[in-house]
Parts: C-alpha cells; sequence; structure tokens
C-alpha cells in the first residue's frame, strides 16, 4: 500500500512560496499593513498582561506563554514579510524594529528592578524573558540581512 508522500522543510516552503499571491503596484504581498497592525495589537495584550501579571502576583502566568507565542509567530511573518519586500525592491515604508526592542528592554529592566524590590511576591516569568531573547534575535537577524541588502546594491 502507498503510503502519502512526506514533504522535506524546503520543498513546503518552495510550495507555499509559490502559491503566494504575487504583488501588484498597489497591493502589496500578503497586505503588511495587516500583520503590522496584528502585531502592534498583540504587543500591547502582551504589554498589558505581563503589567496585570505584575500587580496579581504572577497569577496570570499561564496565559503568557500562549500570548507570547502568538506574538512571536505574528512578529516573524511581519518581520519575514518586511524583507521580502526589501530584497524584492518593493518598500512601502519604514517601521524601525528598534522602537520594538527599546520598549521591550524597558519593560524587561522595569520588571528586572520589580523582581528584586519584590522578590517573595514576584517572579519575572521565562515566557517573557524568552519572548524578549526572540525579539533581539529577531533585530539582529533583520539587521545583517538590511546591511547585505545594501551592500549588494552598491556592488552592483
Amino acid at each position: 500500500m502507498n503510503s502519502p508522500k512526506r514533504f522535506c522543510v524546503d520543498e513546503v516552503f518552495i510550495l507555499l512560496y509559490l502559491s503566494m499571491p504575487r504583488k501588484t503596484k498597489d497591493r502589496a504581498l500578503f497586505y503588511p499593513m495587516i500583520w503590522r497592525n496584528l502585531v502592534n495589537f498583540w504587543t500591547l495584550v502582551l504589554y498589558v498582561v505581563t503589567i496585570a501579571d505584575f500587580f496579581m502576583k504572577n497569577a496570570l502566568v499561564e496565559l503568557l506563554g500562549p500570548i507570547c507565542a502568538i506574538y512571536i509567530a505574528l512578529l516573524a511573518i511581519y518581520t519575514a514579510e518586511k524583507e521580502f519586500e526589501r530584497w524584492n525592491d518593493y518598500n512601502i515604508g519604514r517601521h524601525p524594529g528598534e522602537y520594538y526592542v527599546f520598549a521591550w528592554t524597558g519593560l524587561i529592566l522595569i520588571l528586572l528592578a520589580l523582581e528584586l524590590v519584590y522578590h517573595e511576591s514576584y517572579r519575572l516569568p521565562s515566557e517573557v524573558f524568552s519572548t524578549y531573547i526572540v525579539v533581539l534575535g529577531i533585530l539582529a537577524i533583520t539587521r545583517k540581512s538590511k546591511s547585505d541588502y545594501y551592500s549588494t546594491k552598491k556592488g552592483k
């Protein structure tokens, strides 16, 4: 009996790429504005739940895992979309990721300070700290990609 074909990761990405709608002059691939709005919304949700978790003495830790996962997935999709636009010379505007990193750094520093002060009643959730590390990693990757893009363009 024949088993169904199993796809490797490369084949899945190729099939995904081939199935994506092509961009036109007035319509970008995957509507990046939607992704940016979703990232902004989930950033706000994550910040609110994280701050509420502090005031509720880690009562919302179980919510943070799924919220962080959704946030990271949306941020990765939006960032990948922006990089595809850059490399295909279809840039719809600047939205520096450094702002997210500055906001995350401020939030983490405040929470770490509060953890030192309220050591007995509050612990910085590992999900929040892990999400911060992922945000830093995404920024580092996009900065390198941007640098490579401009050095490639200058070489032509």
